[in-house]
């Protein structure tokens, strides 16, 4: 059994004295309290890091609760029945200055340390800065592989200003990307996962899933193109002779690539496996390459105005050659006063001796030599300032100089010109290059690493990306100004002895670029694969793409295992493709994806002005976030249009299945705050112009009945609907239960939520409701009236025909049905009540043959000719047919009735079988006198019945109290036994049936003296005999059980009615008897409330022997119309 003490701190008196006088006042304290805190310290690191974010929610950072709070002050016991739901301020802001804003499984677990058997997991305080956290992470990301490995190529092929164009570009729309991105990051607390978490958290779980699923994919390439990028270094600058294909130079390239890119992924993946401390520990040598190369560079420029590099290109007339292939730039060579040819002569010519036969070109034009890297001052400038763009497979050509060529000649392929690989354009360069610029995010997806996320993420990236954008653009100006043309296009640098050229210029030596751009590419590639194996780990443990969840496991310590696999296999795609100059548009355009829609949120939340939209960054505006969005869109279309359309396309296909299939999530998100804005301005407009009746739809309001279990008890009712609707126009689902709204507000809840599922169950879209009212007929009445809103309100109710209301034991359904046709006359509704619901279809079943019967008695709007339109519109109904009757009297001309009907049908546009039926006058038959007897029969019970209750209630309100007074004489007088004449009923039964008295009278009151709707009565033979002689004598009226039909006496009205319902019910049961579904015109109730008994007695004789039966009523107005 738990042991209790009581345990008294020594270390501070005041705290001594309270649980001293705790200890007095008799509150002990169990040993699980006491070490209650500590388990909780303890379990903090157990948490499942795949819940919601406590920001999501909670409106408070913590929000979790405090287990059994008790508050033992008294200056604040005002409010102490609340302190669960509310906290004292004092421990709110406790709560903030505790906060640590760590996410679990995204910041880098810790080694356990072990002491003594039990693990410690340590979690560090963010303690880095901007300089640390956020500038340096966003430099390493932006400067890599394009600067070193294409940014030449891009200079001299676009051109000094077209360099300089496409840097200033793609470097604006990353600036004010990052002048958006500050402003989300700085509205409110912002935990680690970088831009999917902002975007999602403003633009809603499918705009986030969308876009986070395609920075994704981008951050996956991105690591191919690294990968791309060291092997490109590595097996033409290092190890070149590391090869494994020889045969055709350019394939045995892209398999070489593909072989060694494969065995370079699958390493880093093993890295990242293994342990990601170790690549976040290399990352400051790799950062360090990154600065010495661009140090190298800069050093190169100076150096090149004091002593140019001794690097020549040789030209064979304009046309540069590879080097790699002869040492000599010259024909012939002078060894010991003998003329020789070289090793040029022997690739030219069909043999080395000097009458050998040549290429023409080669034989009519001359060798020259000419520096590769001129110098600063020599004014090669101006022969870089404009573009030279090529097709592919055409020699690299010095356009100043001047060569003889035959033009019906073709280039030799094989001969050792440099080409150019690939066609070359404005719009593939910006494709090419914008992956440069990529890398703004580093930054906020440190944002759980950082001391001060708000202040340092908007300073740290900005700077950043100023940094950057100065040292592109010095390096476009300074590479035009220094480097020959026809070196700037060697991409690979051929004519520079297989040397990089930016490594050409670099000083002191080429080998610090080489070196320096292999580390930095290995480096960003292993972030690439760390970065995007957490990101889909992230998107799986939001839960918001179901397929995905499997990527939210991982290891013990929360290392994306299953994300890492799937990374893997997306960048082994890229990696096949081979082509560095390939892969770098497809990230450009996953990267500009992610960008717009960064762009779109912040623009989006300034526009709608949320109240939580205060960012602390306060250099944004719309119109910035506008023009980054269009910026973005345009780069992705002026790169490459149909690339453009495949992240469109994905972005499109993860969107609707998020809609359709994803977890329903709820983030405050700026979409949501979008729609309730359009909402609110179409519900304005609706208010503005008065509905035409080309518009006019059924905007349904529909009575749904609750059972005991609180289920729905006619779901086909919701079947009906939705094959109705087909999910357009407004559908309210509403149910009305019977009390006061404080002691079943529980029972509302679960209500609605069976609605709910009903509706989801039968594909009903609309809303649903629950009202609580003291009084069935009120919560009818209330929802006839106020649901809907604005422009947007049900002009049509919906409901089941009470089909007990005969063997109901009172009144209230049938006088509530009553009401509710009354009600929705006066209010200008439409009313449909479907008899025998439950055999109406489900939407499964198809009716593959049959008509659906439209009895046009009376016009009332044309919603009966509507409404099998409609019907037929799904697939429930198609194949049925539609015929229409109507009915012609004595004095018709029937023929020319069902003509002009047709000829109102075609002008109608609908296809529908037209009969018009003849009702002769006739004798009413013995047939209507005995049932319409009958029924004044059994409103006259019905209604001595209820005459009868008061005296009931006075009989029971007499025993209650002569039980009360022999209660207290009995115990007065403690005897054992009761008098004999006074009945003995014990006390609790006594005030039981006081109570129910009670509430009798209350009702009764509250009816303003309208007779009880409920008659509670056990009929026992004395008690009928007794009530047969009361009303004998007491109202002189006949004993209405021996009554025998007496014609004269009945009410003429009723007989003509009944004599209507008969006749009609004859016609309809004998034309639609086996038709699908009958449609009939409902007569309204009686205009005086004392003949609405027998209204329920008419609509059942008229609706008698048919089974699926729609009654209509209009709502007086025209539902459709012959115009277009």
């Amino acid at each position: 059994m738990p042991t209790n003490f009581t345990v008294v701190p020594v270390d501070n008196a005041g705290e001594a004295g309270n649980s001293a006088a705790a200890a007095e006042e008799g509150k002990p304290a169990s040993l699980g309290n006491i070490f209650q805190e500590e388990a909780e310290e303890e379990n903090v690191q157990g948490l499942n890091s795949g819940d919601e974010g406590q920001g999501e929610s909670s409106p408070f950072i913590n929000s979790d609760s405090d287990g059994d709070y008790y508050y033992e002050g008294k200056n604040m016991a005002l409010f102490e029945e609340e302190m669960d739901s509310t906290p004292m301020v004092s421990s709110l802001l406790n709560k903030l200055a505790n906060y640590t804003n760590l996410t679990q499984g995204v910041r880098e677990h810790e080694e356990a340390e072990y002491e003594d058997g039990i693990q410690r997991v340590a979690v560090r305080v963010p303690q880095m800065g901007t300089f640390i956290g956020v500038y340096l992470p966003c430099m390493q990301n932006i400067l890599g592989v394009i600067l070193f490995l294409r940014l030449t190529w891009i200079v001299g092929t676009a051109g000094i200003l077209g360099s300089f164009a496409i840097v200033s570009m793609c470097c604006i729309c990353t600036l004010l990307t990052a002048i958006s991105m500050s402003a989300i990051a700085t509205n409110g607390v912002v935990p680690a996962g970088g831009s999917y978490y902002m975007i999602s958290r403003s633009l809603g779980p499918e705009f986030g899933g969308a876009v986070g699923l395609c920075f994704y994919l981008g951050t996956t390439f991105a690591g191919s193109l690294y990968i791309l990028g060291t092997m490109e270094i590595l097996l033409l600058y290092i190890v070149p002779t590391a090869t494994v294909f020889k045969e055709g130079e350019d394939e045995a390239r892209l398999n070489n690539m593909r072989v060694y890119g494969t065995c370079c992924l699958l390493l880093m993946a093993l890295v990242v496996f293994v342990g990601v401390k170790y690549v976040n520990k290399l990352s400051l040598v790799f950062l360090s390459c990154v600065f010495l190369s661009i140090m190298a560079t800069y050093a190169g420029v100076i150096k090149t105005v004091i002593e140019p590099p001794e690097f020549n290109v040789c030209l064979l007339g304009n046309r540069s050659l590879r080097n790699d292939k002869f040492g000599i730039c010259a024909k012939t060579e002078v060894v010991k006063n003998n003329t020789l040819t070289t090793e040029l002569w022997s690739i030219f010519c069909d043999s080395k001796y000097p009458n050998a036969t040549c290429d023409p070109f080669f034989t009519n034009n001359n060798l020259t030599e000419i520096r590769a890297i001129p110098g600063l001052l020599s004014g090669v400038i101006k022969d870089n300032l404009w573009g030279e763009y090529a097709p592919a497979r055409e020699p690299i050509e010095k356009k100043s100089l001047v060569s003889e060529q035959d033009p019906d000649t073709p280039t030799d392929t094989y001969k050792p010109y440099v080409f150019n690989d690939i066609a070359t354009y404005f719009t593939l360069l910006v494709g090419i290059y914008f992956p440069s610029v990529t890398g703004i995010m580093a930054g906020s997806n440190r944002s759980g690493d950082l001391r001060d996320a708000q202040r340092s993420i908007p300073i740290g990236t900005i700077m950043a990306i100023v940094t950057t954008s100065i040292i592109y653009m010095s390096c476009v100006v300074l590479f035009g100004a220094c480097i020959e043309g026809v070196v700037l296009r060697d991409k690979f640098g051929y004519s520079v002895k297989k040397t990089p050229v930016i490594g050409v210029l670099a000083w002191p030596s080429p080998w610090v670029i080489v070196i320096g751009s292999f580390f930095s590419c290995c480096g960003a590639g292993l972030q690439s694969l760390t970065g995007a194996a957490r990101l889909l780990q992230a998107i799986a443990r939001d839960g918001i793409i179901p397929f995905l969840q499997v990527f939210g496991h991982g290891k013990a310590n929360g290392e994306p295992t299953w994300a890492l696999l799937l990374t893997v296999g997306i960048c082994e795609i890229g990696i096949l493709i081979a082509s560095l100059d390939a892969v770098a548009p497809i990230l450009s355009m996953f990267f500009l994806m992610c960008y717009l829609f960064v762009n779109l949120a912040c623009a989006v939340q300034t526009l709608l002005r949320t109240p939580n939209w205060r960012p602390r960054f306060k250099f944004y505006h719309w119109t910035l976030s506008f023009l980054g969005m269009s910026l973005c869109l345009s780069l992705m279309f002026i790169s490459s249009w149909y690339y453009a359309l495949v992240p469109m396309v994905i972005a499109g296909c993860i969107y609707k299945y998020i809609e359709y299939r994803g977890a329903v999530k709820e983030w405050g998100d700026g979409i949501r705050g979008l729609s309730l804005n359009a909402a609110r301005y179409a519900l304005i407009r609706l208010e503005e112009v008065p509905l035409h009746t080309k518009n006019w739809r059924p905007q349904l309001l529909v009575f749904c009945k609750l059972n005991s279990d609180l289920e729905v008890k006619h779901p086909r009712l919701l079947s009906f609907t939705t094959q109705l609707k087909a999910g357009n126009g407004l559908t309210i689902i509403c149910s009305v239960l019977e009390g006061t709204y404080m002691t079943r507000e529980k029972d509302a809840k679960t209500g609605e939520q069976s609605l709910k599922a009903a509706m989801v169950a039968e594909r009903t879209k609309g809303f649903s409701h629950i009202v609580v009212s003291s009084d069935l007929r009120d919560g009818f009445s209330l929802l006839i009236q106020s649901a809907g809103l604005g422009g947007m309100k049900h002009n049509t109710v919906l409901m089941a025909w009470p089909a007990g209301w005969k063997q109901a034991g009172d009144s209230s359904a049938r006088r509530n049905f009553i009401e509710t046709v009354r009600e929705t006359t006066a209010a200008h509704q439409a009313l449909l009540v479907a008899k025998n619901i439950d055999h109406f279809p489900s939407n499964q079943e198809r009716q593959k043959e049959g008509t659906i019967d439209v009895w046009w008695i009376v016009h009332d709007g044309g919603l009966l000719m509507l409404l099998p339109f409609l019907l037929s519109q799904h697939k429930v109904w198609r194949k049925c047919k539609m015929r229409i009757f109507t009915v012609a009297q004595m004095d018709d001309n029937s023929i020319q009735m069902k003509k002009d009907l047709q000829m109102f049908l075609y002008h109608l546009r609908l296809d529908a079988q037209v009969e018009v039926v003849e009702m002769h006058d006739s004798d009413i038959s013995a047939f209507t006198y005995e049932k319409t007897l009958m029924m004044e029969q059994r409103s006259q019970m019905l209604k001595q019945m209820q005459l009868s209750r008061t005296e009931r209630e006075r009989e029971i309100q007499s025993i209650t109290d002569v039980s009360r007074s022999s209660i207290k004489r009995k115990k007065s007088s403690r005897l054992g036994a009761p008098s004999l004449n006074t009945p003995c009923i014990p006390e609790e039964e006594a005030q039981l049936i006081h109570d129910r008295n009670t509430a009798s009278h209350s009702t009764n009151e509250k009816a303003a003296g309208a007779p009880p709707d409920k008659v509670h009565m056990t009929w026992t033979k004395e008690k009928l005999i007794h009530e047969k002689n009361k009303h004998r004598e007491g109202m002189g009226v006949k004993d209405m059980f021996n009554m025998k039909p007496e014609w004269e006496n009945l009410n003429q009205s009723n007989v003509r009615r009944m004599h209507t319902a008969v006749k009609l019910n004859e016609v309809v049961v004998k034309n639609s008897q086996n038709s699908q579904l009958v449609l009939l015109n409902m007569p309204g109730p009686p205009s005086n409330k004392k003949g609405h008994e027998n209204y329920m007695e008419f609509l059942e004789v008229l609706m008698e022997g048919l089974d699926r039966v729609l009654l209509v009523r209009g709502g007086g107005r025209e539902v459709i119309t012959i115009y277009s």
